[in-house]
Formats: structure tokens, sequence, C-alpha cells
């Protein structure tokens, strides 16, 4: 094998040389185009504003309660101690979920049994009871009655009132709070504004 010329292997390391110098040129390009990471900021969570919620009637400690976001009804009777013996929780939507600025109202019993009625039997089954009829004289109605903590026997006193109404003025209240006025029993199914003279000194909302 014949040897190799001194000019050939200098030619031959030369090109070694070359090849080794593109090979790092290349690298140092690549490696100088990455992208440069930059730092991750953390930031902090939101503060979640609690709901305020004013929760009254038929409730151990009436008030109002600072509530978590995502609050229900329940949950704001359960913080004003929870309900009293004689509550009626049956038209409240306990699961309906509560906004900043609500009003809670816990109602008394709708159906309290009369005297001599049977075990069992509510007023809203027994026969209706006949209304006292006031007249200018009348001492009878010298106490006013209170429509926001009224029971339906209460209200059956009123004229005009039986306890299917009674019952609807319960089940309004309880859904959309205490009545603010007396003119507001007019929001009521079946009392119109001939009823409510019949009543209207009669009650009170407060």
């Amino acid at each position: 094998m014949p040897l190799m010329s001194a000019h050939s292997r200098l030619r031959l390391v030369a090109g070694y040389a070359f090849v080794s110098a593109l090979v790092a040129l290349v690298v140092l390009l690549i490696v100088a185009r990455r992208p440069v990471g930059r730092p991750v900021q953390l930031q902090p969570l939101p503060t979640r504003v609690p709901l305020r919620v004013h929760v009254i009637g038929e409730v151990a400690v009436p008030g109002v309660y600072d509530l978590a976001p995502g609050s229900i009804v329940e949950d704001a009777i359960l913080a004003a101690g929870g309900a009293r013996a004689a509550a009626d929780l049956s038209n409240l939507n306990l699961a309906r979920l509560l906004q900043d600025g609500d009003q809670v109202m816990v109602p008394a019993e709708s159906a309290t049994a009369a005297p001599g009625l049977d075990a069992g039997q509510t007023s809203a089954t027994a026969p209706p009871v006949t209304a006292k009829v006031p007249s200018a004289a009348s001492e009878a109605f010298q106490t006013q009655i209170n429509v926001n903590r009224a029971t339906a026997a209460e209200l059956e006193t009123l004229p005009g009132i039986g306890p299917a109404l009674a019952a609807r003025i319960i089940t309004h209240r309880g859904q959309h709070g205490p009545f603010a006025s007396v003119e507001d029993l007019l929001d009521v199914d079946g009392i119109g504004p001939a009823k409510l003279e019949a009543i209207r000194e009669l009650v009170v909302t407060h």
C-alpha cells in the first residue's frame, strides 16, 4: 500500500478540522436559538366575599349572618341556630341558592289544630271557623293581627279569610318574605281591594 504523502495528510487533517468547526458552529447556533424560559409568577387566589343574609321568623336567633358563597337556605337557618319547634319548613325550598342581601323568612306552622278536633285533624280539614264580624263598637279586634307572624287559625278569625286563603297567605310570605305593608296582601291570590278594605284596620305587618 503506497504511503500517503505529507501533502495529502495535511489536506486530510485540514478537512477534519473544517468539519469539526462546522459541527461546532451548528451546535452553537442551535443552542443560541433556544427560547429563554421566563420565571413563573404565582397569582394570589381571589378572595371569596361572604354572603350577608337576613334570617327572621321561627329560628333560634334571628339576625344577619355571613355565609360562604354557594350557601343554601338550609345553611342560613342552621346559622341562625336552627328552626324552632313551631316552624313550618314545608313551604320553604331549603335547597335554594342564596344571594348577597337575601332575606330568609321561616314561618310558623300553617296548620294549627283547633280545640275539639280529633288527633291528626287540622284546620285545613275541619269545618270552617265562623269569622268574627267587626263593628265600630266591637272590642274583639282591639289587638291587631300581625300577618307576618300569625298562624292559620289566627288569620281565619279575620272576616272573609277561610282555611284556604289563610294557607295562601302563609305560603306567600314563606316564598316571598314578609309583607312590607298591608297593601302587599293584594299580591295573594284571592285577596282583592274589597277584602283588603274589610281587614285593613284589623291587621299589621310589624
